[in-house]
């Protein structure tokens, strides 16, 4: 079936050198657009009068959009190309901004605008990764990998940090912020077109619905020889990925924001840009402790799960101790985990996936990475009847627990070798 496949696709256009820094540059702009909203949390709080619930829940409707993102948006750029779907991403996420931008005091506006952000992102993560791989044809896997998610986390944390500067001491906080990344995205989907696309339509792109819904499911499936990998490795560290994210930047401002009194804004941005930017610095080593072909040890799941369990547990500790301090260096060690974790699980996907369904298969990685961004919304609903200090350390408990399934798993298997 896959030789078929790939017997009846046309051969990709000539790439041009280095044309895979527009994909980045559409990965950069929809990363700034996801999290410039994570610092303005405080601010929905006082300015909006909204409860943390429902800040929270703002966070999980992102996370709603970003399904449909990762596991369509994927699958449909490998049979009908990677452009057309990142074009309409780019341009989503120029629209969010506008949405929100004008509904600082509707949730339900902002709801919509973080849905649709979601959806951007989505595709983004799982088409641009896959077209940044495709593109760097004189890079390795692992170079290929770190652009994709160097990129994407530049996005994130940039984002974060101009949204809460403008929004701590700029004028019309609900608006310039989203102004600022409406102005940087809206010359990039005509960038695109220039792209040269390296997954033309597969013959049978325009058939029927069911067929083409057969063959998207199809494109969402481990191949069976990485499947054992996938469950014992790839599957427990994931969602830790944006939970680390989700607890350094969303869960502890709101823990510690009463030591910080009016300079709370201003902090969360900083943890939020601290997170990110460890991250950036971490991820570097997630390729050398993978290892290659000839040193395939597989390591780096278990230290960033390692990173993963500290963290977590300072969370907890900082649950009652409610230390700005603590918190800053959580964020710290939780961006590390964050930054090993995304590039090693990302690098054992496109060595696991073949060529008619990596975007398919990075968008089911990443849906699962980013389920871990519900973990706020979650500890805030159960807070009604648990202490942070409680579920904190349950979540430190499930790291742990997490840390095992990892170590054994790298333990009976070994890395895919490179693609």
């Amino acid at each position: 079936m896959l030789e078929t496949r790939q017997a009846a696709r046309p051969s990709a256009t000539a790439r041009r050198p280095n044309s895979w820094r527009i994909v980045a540059a559409a990965m950069f702009v929809c990363g700034w657009g996801g999290n410039q909203f994570t610092p303005l949390l405080l601010m929905y709080r006082r300015l909006g009068g909204y409860s943390a619930l429902s800040v929270d829940a703002f966070l999980g409707a992102y996370v709603v959009g970003l399904v449909p993102g990762l596991l369509l948006a994927g699958p449909v750029s490998d049979r009908r190309g990677r452009r057309p779907v990142l074009v309409a991403g780019t341009v989503a996420s120029a629209v969010a901004s506008l949405v929100l931008s004008f509904g600082g005091q509707s949730a339900w506006a902002i709801y919509a605008g973080r849905l649709i952000t979601g959806v951007a992102v989505g595709i983004a993560m799982a088409v641009g990764s896959s077209w940044v791989k495709e593109l760097s044809t004189e890079a390795d896997t692992g170079l290929a990998a770190r652009r994709a998610a160097l990129c994407q986390t530049a996005g994130f944390g940039l984002g974060a940090g101009v949204a809460g500067v403008v929004a701590q001491w700029g004028p019309w906080p609900m608006v310039t912020p989203y102004a600022a990344h409406i102005l940087l995205t809206v010359a990039i989907p005509a960038l695109l077109l220039r792209v040269p696309e390296t997954r033309p339509p597969l013959p049978d792109a325009t058939g029927s619905v069911r067929g083409l819904l057969t063959g998207l499911v199809a494109d969402l499936r481990v191949p069976a020889p990485a499947r054992r990998r996938f469950r014992l490795v790839v599957l427990p560290m994931a969602p830790w990925v944006f939970g680390a994210a989700g607890l350094a930047y969303a869960v502890m401002p709101q823990l510690v924001g009463s030591r910080v009194g009016h300079w709370g804004l201003a902090y969360a941005t900083g943890l939020t840009v601290l997170t990110l930017g460890m991250g950036a610095a971490a991820q570097p080593v997630a390729k050398r402790l993978q290892g290659g072909a000839r040193n395939r040890t597989g390591r780096a799941p278990v230290a960033a799960m390692t990173v993963m369990v500290l963290g977590a547990t300072l969370c907890a500790a900082n649950a009652v101790l409610l230390s700005p301090w603590l918190a800053a260096v959580t964020a710290a060690i939780l961006g590390a985990g964050y930054g090993i974790a995304v590039v090693s699980g990302l690098l054992d996907i496109q060595r696991m996936a073949g060529a008619d369904d990596l975007a398919g298969l990075t968008g089911v990685y990443y849906t699962l990475a980013y389920a871990g961004f519900l973990l706020p919304t979650v500890l805030a609903t159960l807070s009604a009847w648990l202490s942070y200090a409680v579920m904190l350390a349950a979540v430190a408990a499930a790291a742990l627990i997490c840390l095992v399934l990892v170590v054994t798993g790298t333990r009976v298997t070994a890395p895919p070798p490179p693609t």
